[in-house]
């Protein structure tokens, strides 16, 4: 079995830019997910520009439109090796 190495990281993304790259990777507008979410444009582009915390219980139902899970929102820099 081939092993791999692990990529070096290159930047650092809030949580308001993972909201927002995985927002356009689904193709979606800010618009389009208040609708999915019935969350406020305004506040998804306050969240998305880190003016405004995102909140567990937003994170979820943002997570639920944008067919991810919750903690890939809320904790964008995670690295599991060293949290351990």
């Amino acid at each position: 079995m081939k092993e791999y190495q692990l990529a070096k990281k290159v930047c650092d993304v809030s949580v308001g830019e993972s909201v927002k790259i995985i927002r356009e990777l689904q193709e979606l507008s800010q618009n389009e997910l208040a609708k999915l979410t019935g969350i406020p444009q305004s506040t998804l582009s306050a969240i998305e520009h880190d003016k405004i915390n995102l909140g567990l219980e937003r994170a979820k139902i943002l997570a639920k439109a944008l067919k991810c899970h919750p903690a890939v929102l809320v904790f964008p820099g995670w690295n599991i090796e060293i949290a351990a």
